[in-house]
């Protein structure tokens, strides 16, 4: 389709399509319900080759360079830049919230079949180059956060449970005590 045309104005329509592409995933993604965005569907289980997040920080040292790369804040104004609390309803939301970033840059990658589909081959290839280049690194963060939290998760639960059970040893004893 493009083939015919001159260079800038093949940039020039691939740039106004992807950006037509990526705001209509960015609402989508906003307005989804967040039953979308669950951690327990495929697309967001762990994979064997992320070893538990370790793929991520030996071998693309995602922590060398991760918290330089912009963040956009969430429909409901949701950092996730540091953790602002340690409860399993928080991390909760924060999981959800990986899951929505990584729905996002996934969707944005899909926009190579237009690509492919407009542009000569070669054209084709330098584009989605670009466009795996500035999407994929945040698929990563968002994976790489979400086993980390995860992790996070199921230490506090642990925790919890711990002191639930010295709770009731703890009443358990006084009670003992009181009966005699």
């Amino acid at each position: 389709m493009l083939q015919e045309q001159s260079l800038i104005t093949t940039i020039l329509v691939n740039i106004l399509l992807g950006a037509v592409w990526h705001y209509a995933t960015f609402f989508i993604c906003v307005f989804r319900d967040t039953s979308s965005f669950s951690p327990d569907k495929k697309m967001y289980q762990p994979h064997k080759w992320e070893k538990g997040g370790r793929f991520y920080s030996d071998v693309l040292k995602i922590n060398q360079w991760k918290d330089i790369l912009p963040q956009h804040i969430g429909k409901d104004g949701f950092s996730k830049n540091h953790l602002d609390d340690i409860t399993v309803e928080y991390i909760d939301r924060f999981i959800m919230e990986t899951c929505r970033g990584e729905w996002n840059h996934t969707m944005n990658c899909w926009f190579f079949v237009i690509i492919f589909l407009i542009n000569s081959f070669f054209m084709a290839l330098i584009l989605t180059f670009f466009l795996f280049l500035g999407n994929l690194p945040f698929v990563f963060i968002q994976r790489y956060n979400r086993l980390r939290l995860q992790k996070l998760r199921k230490a506090v639960i642990h925790k919890a449970k711990l002191a639930e059970k010295k709770c009731q040893r703890a009443e358990g004893s006084v009670l003992e005590i009181n009966s005699r």
